[in-house]
């Protein structure tokens, strides 16, 4: 029986294999993470896979479009991760310190300020806006959270969205260098700890 033609550009695929689509991107933002966009070109991408530029081009027709999926392949990790820690069985002030914790730790090689000041510079307007939704959802997710708890009576009625991105900017301080370059806090249990200490404060009935 002769075989159908494979499409002109089309990767191989092996059915009992990784989908390749998802070791580039993988290994895409790993890089990019590391190297940060500029640094980081197509060829080298495809190096890091041992594939064809011709397959990266196949499934990323640009670097912009590859960079895009892996900002919002993060950010969906990011949310998955806040739905799960905010549903568990424990009070919320606890929860939203083990969140700060567990972000802080997954989060301590990568600059997301930096990720986004990339993005704004390099990405079209509408790779941009896809990214910028995908970070409204990651907020969306605290400050839903923050209005449940307000309905609850759990914390002080108050604006959701202002609580939302008043802990956000809290918790970025986590990252805080001194000036020889050492966080500000020991650990990321110590930085959570301090964060919510200083958040609950302004949200507690």
């Amino acid at each position: 029986m002769k075989q159908s033609p494979r499409v002109l550009g089309r990767p191989r695929h092996d059915e009992n294999a990784k989908p390749k689509k998802d070791i580039v991107l993988e290994t895409a933002t790993r890089l990019f993470i590391k190297e940060g966009y500029k640094n980081i070109s197509m060829a080298d991408v495809a190096k890091a896979c041992n594939v064809t530029k011709a397959t990266i081009y196949y499934y990323y027709p640009t670097k912009g479009d590859l960079y895009t999926s892996a900002l919002l392949a993060m950010m969906d990790q990011i949310k998955l991760s806040i739905l799960q820690i905010l549903e568990e069985s424990i009070s919320f002030k606890d929860r939203l310190e083990k969140l700060v914790e567990i972000h802080l730790s997954a989060t301590v090689d990568i600059d997301m300020k930096n990720f986004m000041r990339e993005a704004t510079i390099n990405l079209s307007e509408f790779q941009l806006k896809e990214v910028q939704a995908s970070e409204n959802n990651m907020y969306k997710t605290i400050e839903h959270a923050m209005q449940l708890e307000m309905e609850l009576g759990t914390i002080r009625k108050g604006n959701a969205t202002f609580f939302a991105h008043s802990f956000l900017a809290l918790m970025s301080v986590g990252y805080v260098k001194d000036r020889e370059g050492k966080r500000i806090f020991q650990s990321e249990a110590t930085a959570a700890k301090e964060i919510i200490d200083f958040f609950w404060k302004s949200v507690e009935k």
